[in-house]
């Protein structure tokens, strides 16, 4: 009798590839904070600037992400300055090393102030940055720079990173440069788009500096163009800055969209809510071959305390959690997170499945 052949063992298909991306909002440095790094710096015996401990908060948040993507603000200083604050920037480029050091891949450089120091300070943020080994969008030193999409692996899938602004505050672009910084244009970011994705890129991630400035509430031009740019088959996420304030998240399709972020560091002292920043995590998994969707939507919220010295900017969830936390502190992020937590139902997002990180532990 012969022996019945031996089951044939079917390999299990391999899981759906999946990475996470980390936004944050703006990194806005005042003479303030420049001083504290300054202090920081000397405490630890070195002279310069150390802008390090300012961040160490988050750096688990930003570390643990496969992709984390800050936005720079302002333009940098040559490293011994002269250093300018509002309204004309020119910060210190030592803070380029502590972002790295937190863990950002890339970081969107296209805002009101890109040109607030010309063409000079353009080249210096990106070479800066260069340094550091961060990547960078919304600006550039060239035009051959400015038609190559920003490229980055996440978990070994290619994710591309646009950046753009609503205003250059009055400034003009040389009549010869217009490349040097990204105004928003739906048609033009839709051709970046297309671009990015003919390059490889499976995923693209826009960053957009919209909003009105100080408002909670997403205004109708952000809510028009996060659905036009949302429709478009070849944008799958948008990260918001500029308005100071947290601004909701909103689902739309099976896309998001994060109208603002907030601050990530400023030293705005004239209200609490330009303290409260949030720090999204999109979790996105390949849902067909080639095609990847946000599956989670996270956020941390955030708080700059800046009620006594040193100013520091906190994960609101990790001092919540901490039982140990001085208690000054633990009210003004659970303040911190009420006032977050009340923008971030305004559209939906909780219905959505948006998870806010701090609640639980309130």
């Amino acid at each position: 009798m012969l022996a019945a052949p031996a089951p044939v063992e079917v390999p299990a298909p391999p899981p759906p590839r999946t990475f996470t991306v980390v936004g944050s909002g703006d990194v806005l440095l005042h003479d303030a904070l420049w001083a504290q790094a300054k202090r920081d710096a000397a405490a630890a015996g070195r002279t310069g600037y150390d802008f390090a401990p300012i961040f160490a908060s988050i750096k688990p948040v930003v570390s643990a992400a496969d992709l984390a993507i800050c936005h720079m603000e302002t333009p940098l200083a040559p490293p011994n300055g002269p250093f300018r604050g509002y309204p004309s920037f020119s910060v210190p480029p030592q803070v380029t090393t502590a972002l790295a050091d937190l863990g950002y891949d890339s970081c969107s450089t296209a805002s009101n102030h890109s040109i607030d120091q010309g063409v000079a300070g353009v080249t210096r943020t990106l070479d800066a940055l260069d340094a550091v080994g961060i990547r960078h969008a919304g600006t550039a030193r060239s035009q051959a720079e400015a038609l190559s999409p920003t490229l980055l692996k996440a978990n070994g899938v290619l994710v591309a990173h646009l950046s753009y602004t609503w205003s250059f505050n009055g400034l003009h672009r040389p009549a010869r440069m217009p490349w040097i910084a990204n105004p928003i244009d739906v048609a033009a970011i839709s051709a970046d788009a297309r671009l990015a994705r003919i390059a490889g890129a499976q995923v693209v991630i826009v960053s957009l500096h919209f909003g009105t400035e100080y408002q909670h509430a997403a205004n109708s031009y952000q809510i028009s163009l996060a659905r036009d740019l949302l429709a478009n088959p070849d944008v799958d996420l948008i990260l918001g800055h500029h308005a100071h304030v947290v601004q909701p998240l909103e689902r739309i399709g099976e896309k998001w969209v994060a109208y603002g972020m907030g601050n990530q560091v400023a030293w705005q002292n004239q209200a609490y809510d330009t303290r409260d920043g949030i720090m999204p995590r999109f979790t996105f998994t390949e849902v067909s071959p080639g095609v990847f969707r946000v599956v989670q939507a996270e956020v941390f919220p955030t708080f700059m305390w800046l009620d006594g010295l040193p100013g520091r900017l906190y994960n609101v969830y990790a001092v919540l959690a901490n039982a140990d936390s001085p208690p000054a502190l633990r009210a003004s992020c659970l303040a911190s997170l009420r006032r977050t937590q009340a923008v971030m139902g305004q559209r939906g997002a909780f219905g959505s499945g948006l998870i806010l990180h701090g609640v639980a532990p309130v």
